[in-house]
């Protein structure tokens, strides 16, 4: 298990702060404990560094609730790079650091969902749209993605052996705008 939220278990997950720090704390939530972000004009993530075998278990799943989403982005712009919530994957270049790679699920303010684009700081961060607008605002989104197949397909290339760190991240730096959040437990599956 990544991400033991339901257990109020928040070990081994580091906060790392961009702009400001988004407020993430374990609560209760339609019955179930989960970690809450919100960010009001900030933003900052936590973050869990442990190797993920691939070969093994190359399913991430997490559930996820959004209760708002912001307005009037280009997602593909530095000055819309704002999400409401994502869970991401790094695969560490080791020494090479400009061969680290990043997978970023995102639930977008405003892409279709399936959507798959690189962030406007680095074309070695992918992102793809899991979840868009505000169709399912307020309900909790059970997901399940293989990761070497997304990673084969934006990357056109085998993804490493191993996962070296999971993050979560709700930000709203660059708007200025606010989002609130909640993630349930994150894992990887052989199927």
């Amino acid at each position: 298990m990544v991400g033991s939220f339901s257990r109020g278990d928040l070990e081994g997950w580091e906060l790392k702060e961009y702009e400001g720090e988004v407020d993430y704390n374990l609560v209760e939530v339609d019955g179930r404990k989960v970690l809450r972000a919100k960010s009001f004009a900030a933003a900052s993530g936590r973050i869990r560094k442990m190797k993920i075998d691939l070969e093994k278990t190359p399913y991430l799943n997490w559930s996820w609730r959004v209760d708002n989403v912001m307005q009037g982005l280009d997602e593909r712009t530095k000055k819309g790079d704002d999400y409401p919530a994502r869970v991401y994957l790094i695969f560490s270049g080791g020494m090479q650091v400009w061969k680290t790679r990043a997978v970023n699920y995102v639930w977008s303010n405003n892409q279709r969902v399936g959507t798959e684009w690189p962030s406007a700081y680095t074309k070695n961060n992918m992102k793809i749209a899991v979840q868009s607008g505000k169709k399912k605002l307020g309900v909790w989104v059970e997901e399940k993605r293989n990761v070497v197949e997304d990673f084969r397909r934006l990357f056109k290339k085998d993804p490493p052996e191993k996962v070296d760190a999971v993050a979560i991240m709700t930000d709203t730096d660059n708007s200025g705008q606010s989002a609130i959040a909640y993630y349930g437990d994150i894992w990887f599956s052989s199927e």
